[in-house]
């Protein structure tokens, strides 16, 4: 598959973007476990435009990490485009619309998936995107604003003719959000319209490495991109590609190891931001982890991990719990 001048080999796994997430140091980690593509956090053109410290920061990007893209998202065309501009300065691999995200405080101000409900604007603004940048766009969207309107097959269309190198579907409607099941049907059906040349990536529920096989196998996707899955869980890329490839599970893989990497995860938040906002931005990971799950009586040390405030306490805490199960 190739997206603009970006090469991957058979079957690419994807991170995706993700607000509060996909910071640099969870994406160098996802990166080294076998990411074939990482994206950043995305970020809100009028806010770039605006020259807002906290969005500026999330421009900031690896050479180890590429091919990197970063996410923006907004309502208005000039915005957009001079965001665009911005974002290219500091050279992603690919600059990519948000026109998926479901939350109220982006699509509910017509931005992210409220693009769904203005489809002439979506258009016009990837249309002026493309054209002012020279480094590839891609767009990810959603299947519609709700089972009523299920426009995905026409807006691959057109969102196409708009001239973006790829497209990412998400396979639930605006109206969804994260709740039922993704339609991994009809990204299958965008793959196999025969008017479609760009690659078609799919994301929705891609949990385990066995999803992953069968959205490649029955449904054709070019790519898969994984989301929610991946929190205080990195190491899901390497366990799929293992599976993809035809290899085994890692033996040396088990919970210590596991532990391991969260731990390091936590200490690049903690010298990235400092120890009160990393433990802070750290504890989303921590609290979703699958490592923990089956643990008997686990309720009252997941209680104190996630009310520790200092390095050592918490690293105190994991420990103890490694000591228990060892």
């Amino acid at each position: 598959m190739q997206i603009g001048n970006i090469s991957f080999a058979p079957q690419p796994v994807f991170l995706a973007p993700m607000e509060d997430v996909t910071d640099i140091g969870f994406r160098l980690l996802c990166k080294r476990f076998g990411a074939s593509m990482v994206y950043t956090e995305f970020v809100s053109a009028e806010a770039l435009v605006r020259s807002v410290k906290s969005t500026i920061n999330k421009l900031t990007i690896r050479d180890e990490e590429r091919p990197v893209g970063i996410q923006i998202y907004g309502r208005d065309i000039e915005a957009m485009v001079e965001a665009a501009r911005i974002v290219e300065e500091v050279h992603p691999d690919i600059i990519d619309l948000n026109f998926g995200c479901p939350v109220k405080k982006v699509a509910g101000k017509g931005a992210g998936a409220g693009m769904l409900r203005n489809i002439p604007l979506m258009l016009d603004i990837t249309r002026e995107v493309v054209k002012a940048v020279k480094v590839p766009v891609t767009v990810k969207t959603r299947l519609g604003w709700d089972k009523e309107n299920i426009i995905i097959g026409q807006l691959a269309e057109q969102l196409q003719d708009c001239g973006i190198s790829a497209l990412t579907i998400h396979g639930r409607t605006r109206s969804q959000m994260y709740t039922g099941e993704a339609d991994w049907t009809m990204i299958g059906e965008v793959k196999r319209n025969p008017r479609i040349h760009i690659p078609i990536i799919g994301n929705g529920d891609i949990t385990s490495p066995e999803e992953a096989k069968r959205a490649f196998d029955d449904y054709g996707v070019d790519a898969v991109m994984v989301g929610r899955a991946t929190f205080g869980r990195p190491w899901i890329f390497k366990e799929i590609r293992t599976f993809l490839d035809g290899g085994q599970p890692d033996p040396a893989m088990d919970f210590s190891w596991k532990l391991d990497v969260l731990i390091e995860q936590l200490r690049i938040n903690v010298e990235r931001i400092d120890e009160y906002r990393g433990i802070l931005h750290t504890r989303r990971h921590l609290a979703a982890s699958p490592i923990f799950k089956g643990i008997p009586n686990f309720r009252s040390t997941r209680i104190a991990i996630l009310r520790a405030e200092h390095m050592d306490e918490l690293l105190t805490i994991l420990e103890e719990v490694r000591s228990q199960l060892g």
